[in-house]
Order: C-alpha cells, then sequence, then structure tokens
C-alpha cells in the first residue's frame, strides 16, 4: 500500500481548498478543519472535522486522532498556544507555531518587526479599554487607522478622522474582532503611494519572491489585486530586504504574504501572514506555480524554480451584501464569455454581508487591459437570495 504524507488544514476558506487541491495533486491525503460545516476546503479534502480551533482541548483531540505529518494553519483563530506544546511533542507546525502565534494578533508581529527587527512602521499604540484607547487617539492624531488585535479580510478595521469619530471606531472594533477581548492597535496614518504584498517563499531552494502584487482596499478588506506591480529598483530592492528580514526570523517554511506601504521617501512594512494571501488569488492566472502550489512545494521540502510570471492579470472578489442561508451566484456565463477569464465560485453555505462568495481572474497583455476585463467580469456577477420552498 502507497504510504502518503498527511496534511492537517487549521482554517477551511477558500485559500485552504486551493492548498489542498495543490497537495492533492501531489499526493497529499488531506484532512480539513473549521469551525462551521461545509466550508469550501471541507468540499474537496479526503475527511474534515468541524471543531472550535480556540479550544486547546478539541484542537489538541483531532491533532493527536490523525497524527498529520503537517499542521498547516489557514487562519490565525487558534490555540496557539497548544501548537506550541505539539510542536514541542514532535509535530510539525507550518511554517513554525511561533510563527502563528506572533502573527495571531498585530501585537505579537508589530513589535517584533519595529521594535527587535527595526523595520520602518507606521507608529502605533495599543489600547486595552476605550479609556485607553481615547488617549492613545488623542496622542497619534488624525486621521488615524483603528485594527481589532486579531481579525481577517479588514473586519473591524476603520478611519478615525475626527473627534467625532472616536465612538463610532471603537464599536467597529469591538465588533469585528475575532477575539472579543477589548484590545487595539491604533496605528499612525501613513500617506502612500500603494499597497502591495510580496510574495515570499522560503524553502530548500532559500528565499523566492514573486513579482510584486498591488492591490487596493476598502474598510481593510482587498477588493482588487494586480500583478505585477510596477516598482522602482531602489524600492524593490527595499522591500525583498524587509521580507525576508521579517520571514526570516519567523523562519520554517512556505509562503509569506507580506505586505507593504510604498511611499515616496521609502518602504513601510504593514503585516505579515505566514500562508497564502487573498491578494494572491491573482497567481492562479498569472504564474507559472501560483501561491498555493508553490506553498505546498516549499511545505513538503521540494525545491521551488525560477518563478515566471507568464502574463499579467488582475483579480477581483465578489462581496454578497446581506446574510443568506439559500443564495446563488448569476452571472458566470457572461463572466466566462471575456477574453482570459476564470472564476472561482467558493460554494460557501451561506452569506454574509461582505463575505467573499467568489473571485474573477482575468490575464491579458498589460496590467491595464487585465483590471478592466476583471472588473467587467465582476459587474456582471451577483448574489441572489433564492427561496428555500423553490431551492
Amino acid at each position: 500500500m502507497l504510504h502518503t504524507a498527511k496534511m492537517l488544514l487549521l482554517g477551511s476558506g477558500e485559500l485552504g481548498k486551493e492548498v489542498i487541491i495543490e497537495a492533492q495533486r501531489l499526493g497529499i491525503e488531506t484532512i480539513a478543519v473549521d469551525r462551521y460545516e461545509d466550508a469550501p476546503a471541507m468540499q474537496v479534502a479526503h475527511r474534515h472535522y468541524v471543531i472550535d480551533m480556540m479550544d486547546a482541548a478539541k484542537l489538541r483531540e483531532v491533532i493527536e486522532s490523525e497524527k498529520p505529518d503537517l499542521i498547516v494553519p489557514e487562519i490565525e483563530a487558534l490555540a496557539t498556544a497548544e501548537l506550541e506544546k505539539l510542536e514541542s511533542e514532535g509535530h510539525r507546525v507550518i511554517p513554525t507555531a511561533r510563527a502563528a502565534r506572533l502573527t495571531m494578533d498585530r501585537e505579537g508581529i508589530r513589535r517584533l518587526a519595529s521594535e527587535q527587527l527595526g523595520l520602518p512602521t507606521a507608529g502605533y499604540r495599543f489600547a486595552e479599554d476605550y479609556e485607553q484607547f481615547k488617549a492613545a487617539v488623542q496622542e497619534t492624531g488624525y486621521p488615524c487607522v483603528i485594527k481589532p488585535l486579531m481579525s481577517s479580510s479588514g473586519k473591524g478595521q476603520s478611519v478615525c478622522r475626527s473627534k467625532d469619530d472616536i465612538a463610532g471606531c471603537w464599536e467597529t472594533a469591538m465588533a469585528g474582532g475575532r477575539v472579543k477581548n477589548g484590545r487595539v492597535i491604533i496605528e499612525e496614518f501613513i500617506s502612500f503611494q500603494s499597497e502591495i504584498t510580496l510574495l515570499t517563499v522560503r524553502s530548500v531552494s532559500g528565499t523566492s519572491f514573486c513579482p510584486p502584487i498591488g492591490h487596493m482596499q476598502e474598510n481593510g478588506d482587498y477588493i482588487e489585486s494586480w500583478q505585477p506591480h510596477y516598482m522602482s529598483e531602489a524600492q524593490l530592492e527595499e522591500a525583498k530586504f524587509i521580507a525576508k528580514t521579517i520571514t526570516d526570523e519567523l523562519g520554517g517554511y512556505g509562503l509569506f504574504g507580506v505586505e507593504l506601504f510604498l511611499a515616496e521617501d521609502r518602504v513601510y512594512f504593514s503585516e505579515v501572514s505566514p500562508r497564502p494571501h487573498d491578494t494572491g488569488l491573482v497567481t492562479l492566472v498569472t504564474q507559472q506555480l501560483s501561491e498555493f502550489a508553490l506553498h505546498v512545494r516549499a511545505i513538503l521540502g521540494y525545491p521551488i524554480p525560477e518563478i515566471e510570471l507568464l502574463s499579467p492579470g488582475a483579480s477581483r472578489p465578489l462581496k454578497a451584501v446581506q446574510e443568506m442561508d439559500h443564495y446563488r451566484i448569476t452571472g458566470a456565463e457572461e463572466a466566462l464569455s471575456l477574453p482570459r477569464t476564470q472564476l472561482r465560485i467558493f460554494r460557501k453555505p451561506v452569506t454574509k454581508t461582505g463575505r467573499r462568495m467568489a473571485v474573477a481572474l482575468s490575464a491579458a497583455e498589460t496590467v491595464e487591459q487585465a483590471r478592466a476585463t476583471a472588473s467587467k467580469a465582476l459587474h456582471v456577477l451577483n448574489v441572489e437570495i433564492v427561496n428555500s420552498q423553490n431551492s
């Protein structure tokens, strides 16, 4: 009987689904874990579990039962202290349990980047209650950016532009955080020219970089990404230095999404995810190896060849505008009639306001053409409610 490696994925969203598909192409047995049934990656995994991944006992129970060769976090909201214990007992966490812990909340990674590694970042303060928050906002000045310490896809983020916004920004952060501990980060507002993601791969081949990905955000969540994004040679070298510094410190093998601000004077570190990045979905149509294929190859210990950009491309995510238990996505036929355009429909069991439900991906001769085509594809797609009696 063929012995295959076993990968257990913690978090089973649309990015995890692509990771599992790539792992299965290389003969890996896959197990998907998430807090809700029928998550996207569960639909393609060999087996799945539904647990509260912040519950250390339940997390350990699944891992000890499955005995995976690789534990691959896909989200931040995990019992990371338990992952560190499991790693010390011989389990392999990707890239490392320490990386999972440090990137679980914005305080850990920001203090590491700024205070220990000396990387350029926006000025920041932390607050754990409303009175501290008001004082920190006043000290930082207006405008400033407010984020929960732990959230995903921009949830809970806002810009505080005046004293009148303080209460609303606090409420937004409290509602959007994955852990309701009341602690937030208040960031200086940097006047930047653009935001990029520099996908960085650590493997047996050393450190590799994908061509930079530009992106636009709305309320902290990405609404468009494109590749490549123009950078001067000096900017690119500084970006690679920052990315290599932070990923070397985190260690392990795998792909990291390093988010950076490009300003006139320099490049600033923003955040890092030790896993494939949502803005990197565009690599499904631009690179010979997508970010998901690179992640799987790296964590399996396989070499990473020179990363090739086959074509400029762009992505536009489709988001739901309301909560729906029964829905359908329309417009796929029209979107797929556009040149060099693909769709990924995630098939999440229910919608939530602002939840990503699909993504349009377009390649073209230029970034501008790709962005225009992806925009056309997005605008013919729609998430519609379906009457459950007729579904």
